[in-house]
């Protein structure tokens, strides 16, 4: 790769030209890595409903012709200058926000929501100088969350790059780049649920499977897995969930149901769905006294969270996480550790395979609700 260090590469990547349009795969130049940049060759990437989200134009500002993708697995082409902790031949995973380690939230111990880097989906552009590193034919096209993974070359700021065991296997660990780490996050570092406990998990997609599994790591005697869809419960029986509840079901409030179950509520509660009412819901379910509810989907603009004040003072304790309070440089490489120690179980999450150049199937895939993780081949 030496060769190539401060040379314009010109490779393919899937192009978003509009929205809800398929993406074209095309010939795109990318720039050197500029200060505190860096180029790398992606080897795998995966689907995660963001990307699909913000290609519908249903987030916040549409923005084409741009290239997504942001759960993936690389190696490290080049380094701009400035850049000390990473060289080319290095084995990253690249994160959608990030750890310059110089602001106060890097600072703490407590956050990892990073001044500088943290996510920003309306940006398209570079930080160092406000400018792509991809184009067409001179045309620019824009990032995506700092990552764009849908291409076989792309430049990620250092600090938005986790440098990782180089013999784990990147097709298996780039699903730790977002929602796999969000959900077991929720659950290891905020809702820390103790050895025996009770967990509801509200929500059985990727994320809240990835709380299970939290829940499963740390020893919980009964997860409740919550959902509207009844045909998730045999899969989520694979990531330790023991129970299942289907609000439709019931004709009375789902936190009632779930106290009637559990002797006046679970120990912990960790929402995935970003829906409001299934967000109350979690908090209400938990038990008075110890009782903790940790919110992790994102919720409408307009949500309003509502909830009698005396379910606060009975001592139920409401926590929201970002990126399951992982910093990523710091400690995403303990998550890949957890996995090759074979703690963390990787495999189940990964339902689909496909190559670069069937990217498309695995937005139809996921669109119809049949996979969890497609992984995407960029060779062969």
């Amino acid at each position: 790769m030496a060769g190539t260090a401060g040379k314009v590469i010109r490779c393919k990547a899937a192009v978003a030209w509009e929205a809800g349009k398929p993406l074209v795969i095309e010939e795109v130049d990318v720039a050197p890595p500029q200060a505190n940049e860096v180029r790398l060759k992606i080897l795998f990437t995966s689907l995660c409903h963001t990307d699909v989200y913000f290609w519908e134009a249903k987030g916040q500002n549409p923005l084409f012709p741009r290239i997504y993708g942001h759960e993936a697995g690389g190696i490290v082409e080049s380094v701009g200058e400035g850049v000390t902790d990473l060289k080319p031949g290095d084995h990253v995973l690249p994160v959608f926000t990030g750890e310059c380690k110089e602001c106060s939230h890097c600072k703490s111990e407590e956050s990892n929501m990073c001044s500088l880097l943290r996510i920003n989906t309306d940006r398209g552009v570079m930080l160092h100088d406000g400018k792509s590193r991809f184009s067409i034919k001179g045309k620019p096209i824009y990032h995506f969350v700092g990552t764009s993974t849908f291409s076989e070359y792309t430049v990620i700021h250092v600090g938005c790059l986790a440098k990782i065991n180089p013999l784990a296997p990147l097709d298996k660990v780039c699903v730790l780049s977002c929602g796999i780490s969000t959900g077991l996050g929720a659950t290891l570092n905020v809702a820390k649920p103790p050895k025996g406990s009770t967990v509801a998990i509200f929500g059985l997609g990727a994320v809240g499977l990835a709380a299970a599994e939290g829940a499963r790591i740390a020893g919980a005697s009964r997860i409740i897995g919550v959902d509207l869809n009844s045909n998730r419960f045999e899969d989520a029986k694979k990531f330790g969930v023991t129970e299942f509840v289907n609000p439709k079901h019931h004709r009375k409030p789902v936190q009632e149901v779930i106290a009637e179950m559990t002797d006046g509520g679970v120990d912990r509660s960790v929402e995935c769905t970003g829906n409001i009412d299934a967000m109350i819901s979690a908090f209400e379910c938990v038990h008075d006294g110890w009782g903790i509810a940790v919110l992790v989907g994102v919720p409408h603009k307009e949500a309003v969270f509502k909830t009698h004040p005396m379910n606060v003072l009975n001592e139920r304790t409401l926590k929201g996480t970002f990126f399951g309070n992982y910093k990523p440089r710091t400690d995403l490489p303990s998550v890949v550790e957890k996995y090759m120690n074979k703690e963390l179980e990787l495999e189940k999450f990964i339902t689909h395979s496909v190559p670069f150049s069937q990217i498309n199937k695995a937005f139809e895939l996921m669109l119809k609700g049949e996979s969890l993780r497609c992984i995407i081949r960029m060779e062969g």
